[in-house]
């Protein structure tokens, strides 16, 4: 048992270093073939893949102590008590997740444990809990349901549905882009989900491909609820105040901008990113680094997804561009509005709601223009001059005034002429 749970994770540590780009597919078979080759005891092929990735020079030990938190299982299939653990699904910097069985009903879940590394930390922790016990409170079809949170021994755990399926981003990379009608089916199930999430009082915040499921009958669900946060806890929002939490790919700029009241109009961006990403095959905005992206998410024009790809409706696209307005007033009022919406650009049918808002937001535009050029605030205008201030000019000091006078003594100048030359 000991040699194959060693096995076990050796297999997972190389898998994650190739993963991480700490090595190459080609170096660990080497360190395998190694491995392999002897036969006594005190043999090379008695050590542990990592030391002979160590000794060969591929990794250092900084780096191997690094990765191997995040793929250490917890030993000997049942240390949570009333479940089996079975096997890894996946790992990311927060947890790994398993899938179990849980006992007492026999049936498969997926636990979520938090990596020893982090267990010392008592912000990862709280946020740890802060998921299971956020995603207790959420019960629709098209979210991940949450069954139990608690510690057994040195490991912390969050038990869950199992999703036997595979996610959006999975998709994404394997085929492509998603055609509009498979994507407008998604979506507006994690749109629906999303309403019941804001009905509840909770924001999201890392709506993504990634944390998007999809079971084998084609049913999204909504998973990942490690950066939810209650709309109405203000100790948190004061507490993370003025730092970004987000995946950079699909955060909002309100989010980038680390402001304290961010809303459910934070997700709804995120929902037109993921969408965009699914339709165009790329993100919305890409750069070298995360810093970058954000910036672009801030300021940067949005390509329309139909330069991208050109089979995309118009009406799609007018979702995607109100739901990602730089400005969260520009965007749906409410989940329910753009489910309307993603319902009738399925059926055919222009969607109302973004059409008002990008009404709204020209004739807003237009009175902007007014008021800043042709009336005058006495401000800066889009061309870096200063507006000319009109309303409070006296009249006779206005240039429109004399050009007027001089036309009207013009006029009478000529007709005193006309009426002479007929008296001659």
């Amino acid at each position: 048992m000991a040699e194959m749970t060693q096995s076990n994770t050796d297999a997972l540590l190389a898998k994650a270093l190739v993963d991480q780009g700490l090595a190459t597919a080609a170096d660990v078979e080497q360190c395998q073939a190694l491995q392999r080759e002897g036969g006594d005891a005190d043999d090379i092929s008695q050590q542990s893949l990592a030391a002979l990735l160590v000794a060969n020079g591929v990794v250092t030990q900084r780096q191997v102590d690094r990765i191997r938190p995040l793929v250490e299982e917890p030993k000997g299939g049942q240390q949570i008590p009333g479940y089996q653990i079975l096997d890894r699904l996946g790992a990311g910097a927060m947890a790994t997740v398993y899938r179990a069985r849980q006992l007492s009903l026999d049936r498969l879940v997926a636990i979520k444990i938090l990596p020893r590394k982090q267990t010392n930390n008592p912000q990862f922790v709280e946020r740890f809990y802060a998921e299971g016990k956020a995603a207790a409170k959420l019960n629709h079809p098209n979210i991940v349901g949450a069954l139990d949170v608690g510690k057994a021994g040195e490991f912390h755990y969050f038990v869950m549905e199992y999703v036997e399926g595979w996610t959006v981003y999975d998709d994404i990379v394997k085929k492509g882009a998603y055609s509009e009608a498979d994507a407008l089916r998604i979506i507006m199930q994690i749109s629906n989900a999303l309403d019941h999430a804001q009905k509840a009082g909770f924001i999201h915040r890392d709506v993504k491909p990634k944390n998007i499921m999809i079971t084998s009958q084609g049913v999204a669900k909504l998973a990942d609820m490690g950066l939810a946060r209650a709309v109405s806890d203000r100790e948190a929002a004061e507490a993370e105040a003025g730092k970004a939490y987000g995946t950079p790919y699909y955060i909002s700029p309100e989010q980038i901008r680390g402001e304290k009241d961010v809303d459910f109009r934070a997700d709804i961006y995120g929902l037109g990113a993921t969408l965009y990403h699914m339709v165009t095959g790329q993100v919305p905005f890409d750069a070298p680094n995360p810093s970058a992206v954000m910036h672009k998410h801030l300021k940067a024009p949005l390509v329309p997804p139909d330069h991208i790809n050109s089979r995309l409706s118009s009406g799609l696209c007018e979702i995607i561009e109100v739901c990602m307005a730089k400005n969260r007033d520009e965007r749906y009022n409410t989940f329910a509005e753009l489910t309307q919406d993603l319902e009738a650009v399925a059926r055919g049918e222009p969607p109302l709601q973004a059409r008002r808002k990008f009404d709204l937001a020209s004739l807003a535009s237009l009175e902007k223009s007014v008021d800043g050029q042709a009336i005058g605030h006495g401000g800066e205008n889009q061309a870096g001059g200063v507006t000319t201030v009109i309303r409070d000019v006296p009249i006779v000091e206005q240039p429109m005034f004399w050009l007027a006078l001089a036309g009207w003594a013009l006029s009478i100048v000529l007709v005193v002429l006309v009426i002479v030359l007929a008296v001659r």
